[in-house]
């Protein structure tokens, strides 16, 4: 699942898994060759993580203590994306509100939660708008808004950072590909780009950068200020 701009096109199913559609009628290579892929797989998202730690690992742990001031300060976390991105938003707030164990608790939520609100905006006013629009209702210039995009080039993420910098909060993108559109904002404090052409590859290195920040956001909280 992609963000709605589509980033690249649609990867077939079968370039993905020829194996699948070679007319073999021999299961033990089949399976060598599901096997191998695999292994493929697992290698390249393992190089992607370390890549992505390698250059922004420092970034993450300063933009995890700047979410942790806010949080101190009475902010909250603000999460957006379109499609697989919109799933990440939610997970993403969900760490934050249910951490489990002695973390504690932090107010976020997901600006595509209310499927109410997201079709009225839409239907009334406009897709680009369904985030931006949120935004300029109810932020707070203490809160913190996470986009993600696997493309970069969403037009209501665009908006949205836009409307979320005007009112001061800390602004914190997730992209891949080459950062697209996002990397060329200046209402974006801190842009983290997965370097990959494969969205599938994209979204599992997205997961993990969020998940760090989450990691280290909690580590962060309560600390005194450096």
């Amino acid at each position: 699942m992609t963000d709605r701009d589509g980033a690249q096109p649609a990867t077939s199913v079968e370039s993905l898994y020829p194996f699948l559609y070679s007319g073999r009628a021999d299961p033990a290579a089949v399976q060598a060759e599901v096997r191998q892929s695999t292994v493929d797989k697992v290698a390249e998202i393992l190089t992607l993580r370390r890549t992505v730690l390698d250059r922004d690992g420092a970034r993450l742990a300063e933009c995890a203590r700047t979410m942790a001031a806010r949080f101190a300060a009475g902010g909250r976390l603000l999460s957006f994306g379109n499609g697989g991105s919109s799933t990440d938003a939610q997970d993403l707030a969900s760490l934050f509100l249910s951490p489990g164990g002695t973390a504690p608790p932090l107010p976020a939520f997901a600006l595509t939660n209310d499927i109410a609100v997201i079709t009225a905006l839409s239907n009334d006013v406009g897709f680009d708008l369904v985030f931006s629009r949120q935004l300029g209702a109810f932020a707070r210039s203490a809160d913190i808004a996470v986009g993600l995009s696997t493309s970069g080039n969403s037009p209501n993420l665009l908006r949205a950072f836009d409307e979320a910098a005007r009112r001061g909060l800390l602004t914190i993108g997730i992209a891949g590909y080459d950062g697209g559109k996002m990397a060329e904002l200046d209402s974006i404090d801190y842009l983290f780009v997965i370097p990959s052409p494969s969205v599938h590859r994209v979204q599992e290195a997205q997961t993990t950068v969020y998940h760090a920040l989450w990691e280290l956001t909690i580590a962060a909280v309560g600390q005194p200020a450096a």
